[in-house]
């Protein structure tokens, strides 16, 4: 019932939304000139045949209360898959859990989650000395908390692990949190902005937290969000058992609703989009036969709401937005602006490591593997995790209660997804046009120059995109906080006057032309000029390494744009030599990966830890099979003492980037820890174990971003780029555990 009353609400809105975004697009189409030209090259499709991550974490089974070892793999679509084991995920056997992390936190710290699920059920605490809710085996958690939808356990043994576990689940939840495909140009925004509408009819203004997933995990956010205080008043009472136990049952029913909710808010909304994409044809034909009466007929509406609205809300921006202005976009550029800081570091030390190896190991053959791993960086969450936080540094404090801003979170993933776009834009030129190059290339010193020159090219062309992209988001983020203040300002003296207005709209445009948008747009006017005068102030003042609007890049590269056009490149097929390219069939089999594989073997937990330990109080030992892994025992003693002799005492034993978890299936990968800083003698060690010398980044006179001055941080671990000879996960299958929404 009460999704029934949400959705129908909702799809009203919707419709309303679709037609203003259609005419808008079509408006756009015609007379739109779009702003600067990039001068990077967007990739199309970046990780095509390719897995992020996979290898093994202990999860908690909630059915039998039981720490189980998981094989779990993320696909190019970031959803979280867990096998039973790596064979089980080799032979393509069904997986036992798919989790689509839209909306999930990642928490590393038991006393944290506790304290959440506390909070979810008031009067639930347990009493000192009980049980909680959940005991980890080990001091290093990964839980993932969801305020509707089931919560999942796992935990891992070392904090080396934890912490590139950590990047890699937080990769997906920002993936997946951006599920609105933005090459949409009409039903992306008709959705949000019927969201925006309908929580403004409930005098809900300002960010959203729960914005996040695709569009039917949203409407059910919007549904669970009503619904649930209910349902707790309700349903809380009625608990039985200690406070533990109550818990559980609260997820548990929690869960359960969430998913029926998603069912039934998908059939509604399918309904409605496929109402309107039925209706669209008509429309569009008005729009286009009658757009000059549409554009006058808004702007005539326009004016009259202008000469109401525009006094009082001049005031209103003069009294209460006007003065904090510059104060938030401060807040904003300083740690947007070291991240994107630190991607261009992050960038220019890959390659010139990459460059150094190559020179000093072998030529082209050498560049091949290295441009391998070098032209997925943007998707590897460990090596752009330094990039990653410095966003998390945004502070709102203060500003935050003022203008009503719930959480900072939505503007700290929005310029995190920014900087995974400029890295891989400016690793996609870098090598489109190296590619282009390398037939003209004779000798090492040729490449190694012509690598260097390209990247001074490509740098140049990052900062241009960089300031660009910055700029914009600045705007937007401001629009984003002062915008829902002012509605809410002025809504008791202007909201209820809005209807008068309606007669100045033709029926036949009244699909296209809103009373409520056009409103909106006069407030939005009336703070526009102040905020693009404060973005234009902090270029003009170099602040951040921003370039000036009136500044325009002349195109140094009039064909870059026509290479980006052409197929992608696979570095490993053009120049490995082989003389049949490999079947398709096969190349899907072989997804390459992204991240290398920390504990590829089947782990056992500590040493002390028995596995009646690991049991709750009164949990039934239960028999689970286990799928045998493969013999490779003989393999590993050779490796292992293969690595004692080349590393001796003097380098520290890393096997697949956890201290000494065993050797994988594919090798073993060694990798030099970093000791002192960078302050030893002797070239630096690079994410493969490689000597190399690591000259400093040449960054703009106006900033110089830390890590800079010939000291670059330098990350290590196994090989980041690691094979995996296997398929990938396929389609949504059920088990005895429970799988979440689909992806």
């Amino acid at each position: 019932e009460k999704t029934g009353k949400v959705l129908g609400e909702f799809c009203r809105c919707y419709k309303e939304q679709f037609g203003v975004a259609l005419f808008n697009s079509v408006r756009y189409e015609i007379e739109g000139t779009g702003g600067p030209q990039a001068q990077l090259l967007h990739r199309k499709v970046p990780l095509e045949d390719h897995v992020i991550y996979s290898g093994n974490i202990f999860q908690y089974i909630e059915e039998n209360k039981k720490w189980r070892n998981r094989f779990c793999v993320v696909p190019h679509n970031y959803g979280l898959v867990l096998y039973e084991n790596k064979l089980a995920y080799e032979r393509e056997l069904p997986p036992r859990v798919l989790v689509n992390s839209a909306g999930y936190k990642i928490l590393t710290s038991v006393e944290q989650y506790l304290e959440l699920v506390s909070n979810s059920l008031p009067g639930a605490t347990p009493k000192s000395g009980h049980s909680p809710i959940l005991k980890c085996p080990t001091d290093f958690p990964l839980i993932l908390w969801h305020p509707y939808a089931r919560h999942y356990y796992f935990c891992v043994m070392t904090g080396k692990e934890q912490e590139k576990w950590r990047a890699v689940f937080q990769d997906c939840v920002r993936h997946c949190n951006n599920g609105i495909s933005e090459d949409s140009k009409v039903e992306a925004p008709a959705f949000t902005d019927a969201i925006r509408m309908y929580r403004q009819s409930k005098e809900q203004y300002g960010t959203w937290d729960m914005l996040c997933g695709n569009e039917t995990q949203i409407l059910s956010n919007l549904v669970m969000e009503e619904l649930l205080p209910e349902l707790r008043s309700t349903i809380g009472p009625r608990l039985k058992g200690k406070a533990p136990e109550r818990q559980r049952t609260w997820i548990q029913v929690s869960d359960a609703v969430y998913r029926m909710v998603y069912e039934l808010a998908k059939v509604q909304y399918d309904a409605a989009v496929a109402r309107c994409e039925q209706e669209r044809p008509q429309l569009e034909s008005t729009i286009r036969t009658d757009m000059d009466q549409i554009i006058t007929s808004k702007e005539h509406l326009a004016s009259k709401i202008r000469a109401f609205v525009l006094p009082k809300a001049e005031v209103c921006v003069r009294n209460h937005v006007q003065p904090y202005i510059s104060s938030i976009l401060e807040a904003l550029m300083t740690p947007t602006s070291q991240g994107f800081a630190e991607v261009r570091e992050v960038f220019f030390k890959e390659v010139t490591d990459m460059n150094m190896n190559v020179v000093n190991e072998g030529g082209l053959e050498k560049l091949v593997e290295y441009m391998e791993k070098l032209s997925h960086l943007a998707f590897h969450p460990v090596k752009m995790q330094s990039c990653y936080e410095k966003m998390e540094q945004l502070k709102l404090e203060g500003l935050q209660q003022r203008f009503d801003v719930s959480s900072t979170s939505v503007f700290k993933q929005r310029a995190q997804i920014h900087m995974r776009q400029q890295m891989d834009d400016a690793v996609y030129t870098f090598e489109t046009l190296l590619h282009q190059e390398l037939g003209k290339l004779h000798g090492k010193d040729e490449l190694c120059k012509s690598i260097q020159r390209i990247l001074e090219r490509v740098l140049k062309k990052f900062d241009y995109d960089s300031s660009t992209v910055r700029k914009k988001f600045f705007r937007e983020a401001l629009l984003q906080i002062t915008i829902p203040f002012l509605l809410k300002k002025l809504a008791p003296t202007c909201k209820g006057e809005l209807a008068k207005f309606q007669e100045l709209i033709f029926e036949d445009f009244a699909s296209f032309i809103l009373v409520e948008n056009t409103y909106e747009e006069v407030v939005l006017q009336s703070v526009m000029k102040d905020i693009m005068q404060a973005v234009k102030e902090a270029a003009v003042q170099r602040k951040h390494n921003l370039y000036r609007d009136s500044m325009v890049m002349h195109n140094s590269d009039p064909n870059l744009h026509l290479l980006g056009e052409g197929p992608a490149i696979d570095w490993s097929e053009e120049y490995s030599g082989q003389p049949e390219a490999e079947p398709a069939a096969d190349r899907r089999r072989r997804a390459k990966q992204v991240v290398s594989v920390i504990q590829d073997d089947e782990g056992t937990l500590p040493y002390g830890v028995t596995a009646e330990a690991l049991l709750q109080p009164g949990s039934p030992e239960e028999p689970h099979p286990e799928v045998p892994p493969s013999p490779l025992d003989a393999v590993k003693e050779i490796r292992e003492a293969l690595v004692q002799e080349s590393l001796g005492n003097e380098e520290e034993r890393l096997m697949n980037g956890t201290d000494g978890s065993g050797a994988s299936e594919e090798g073993v990968l060694l990798a030099g820890a970093a000791r002192g800083g960078g302050t030893q003698p002797g070239p630096a060690r690079d994410g493969d174990g490689v000597r190399c010398a690591t000259p400093a980044s040449p960054v703009p006179a106006a900033e110089i971003p830390s890590g800079a001055g010939g000291q670059p941080c330098h990350q290590h671990g196994a090989n980041e780029h690691g094979e995996c000879g296997a398929p990938q996960p396929r389609g949504t299958t059920e088990s005895g555990e429970g799988v979440q929404t689909e992806f």
